[in-house]
């Protein structure tokens, strides 16, 4: 049998002439191949260690060997090839990161950097330690810890594992403390860097307006830079929507969230693209914001980009982990809007595709070459214009309609 290590060797990333490097990008997934067409723009060589053949990158980049982000060798074999590394999602563990340091191959960003969108409690104390507005929060190992949390901030508590979740999953909303059990069980089997007990996140249930997300670039010399302040909008965990720039916020709101975002990006030495979520807050004496979740990584949030700004989140995240200059990000319309398209029942898309190509013209689509599930991300609709109402309704008729919610 071969073993994961053996099936990444072969052939290597075939350079471009004139001396541009080969970036390499561990992860398969749909972020990986939106950098694909950048990369070919700026003559660089684009490497994909993919978790298997027909991953959505694996289809459009040509160099792409088959690894487990977790398979040490493997990971480290495809660096090797490669100039500079970066990964698709947070989960390449540490372990395997400075494993690739050490074959002195570049990692962006920084392990050290990447802990905090790998670990919410370690997120949560670090921000807190610089004075980033947050909701209240507390780490809990035991069931009087979840019970004496709640008197304290009210119930209901957002409970969060320190680890893995995205999309909503790793994230329960609990009415007592007893519906903690199962998961403090399983937190205090998990060890965190100091061999102590995991145990669970616990948060206030945030009173707030609307979702918010920074998107920030910053490359290893400390160039940084920033594009519009967006609206998130949010279902069953999942962002369905995207408005650029965010409606009606304050110059004083998106000032001081763009100065956070730029902040944690310095003071973490973060470099590449990361994503800063937040709740806005609408209730007097409040700051106009807390922190939610960073993503070290391009982001859903600024899938708009592409099409909506001067210079692209996935351009920029290249950019920045090879240190070249960054470039604009000021938008290219008045508003943009971005829909997520998520599968239904129906796996036939190109039909679908062919229509709302003629029913409107200006729309972008972009597809991910995923297999069609029920309510997996598959791909995104950009749009833009003068008219927010406009653009959301054309943004999400065309969303559904891929997903067959729609029929005309």
């Amino acid at each position: 049998m071969t073993s994961t290590s053996q099936r990444t060797r072969g052939p290597q990333p075939q350079r471009t002439p004139g001396g541009f490097p080969v970036v390499g990008i561990v992860g398969g997934g749909q972020l990986a191949r939106m950098c694909q067409p950048p990369a070919v723009a700026l003559g660089l060589t684009l490497s994909v260690l993919a978790e298997s053949p027909t991953a959505s990158a694996a289809l459009v980049v040509p160099h792409s060997p088959v690894g487990a982000c977790d398979d040490l060798d493997a990971v480290v074999d495809f660096a090797r090839s490669c100039d500079v590394v970066t990964f698709d999602h947070e989960h390449v563990p540490g372990r395997v990161l400075h494993a690739v340091q050490a074959a002195g191959v570049s990692v962006h960003p920084d392990p050290s950097a990447l802990r905090y969108a790998q670990d919410k409690i370690a997120m949560r104390d670090r921000l807190t330690q610089m004075g980033v507005p947050c909701p209240r929060w507390a780490v809990a190992r035991e069931q009087q810890q979840v019970e004496d949390f709640g008197a304290r901030v009210g119930w209901p508590v957002v409970m969060k594992a320190a680890r893995g979740g995205y999309d909503g999953k790793g994230v329960r909303v609990i009415s007592a403390s007893e519906e903690a059990q199962d998961w403090l069980a399983r937190a205090r089997t998990a060890r965190d860097g100091d061999g102590s007990p995991e145990g669970v996140l616990l948060e206030e249930k945030v009173d707030f307006r609307r979702e918010l997300a920074v998107l920030v670039a910053r490359s290893p010399s400390g160039q940084a830079a920033t594009w519009p302040v967006v609206q998130t909008v949010q279902q069953d965990g999942i962002c369905t929507e995207v408005l650029a720039p965010a409606p009606g916020l304050t110059h004083q709101v998106a000032t001081e969230a763009t100065a956070a975002a730029l902040r944690i990006a310095g003071e973490l030495e973060v470099t590449g693209v990361m994503a800063v979520e937040m709740f806005e807050l609408s209730a007097p004496g409040e700051p106009g914001f807390v922190v939610n979740e960073l993503a070290m990584r391009p982001h859903n949030s600024g899938h708009w980009t592409i099409d909506g700004a001067v210079t692209s989140q996935f351009e920029q995240h290249l950019r920045a982990v090879l240190d070249l200059p960054l470039g604009a990000t000021r938008a290219r319309d008045r508003w943009s809007v971005m829909a997520n398209v998520l599968g239904g029942s129906e796996p036939e898309l190109y039909s679908a595709y062919r229509h709302l190509m003629a029913r409107d013209p200006a729309l972008r689509l972009h597809l991910y070459g995923k297999q069609v599930r029920p309510g997996r991300k598959i791909g995104h609709v950009n749009v833009g214009g003068s008219d927010l109402e406009d653009l959301r309704a054309r943004a999400g008729h065309a969303a559904d309609y891929l997903r067959g919610v729609v029929t005309r």
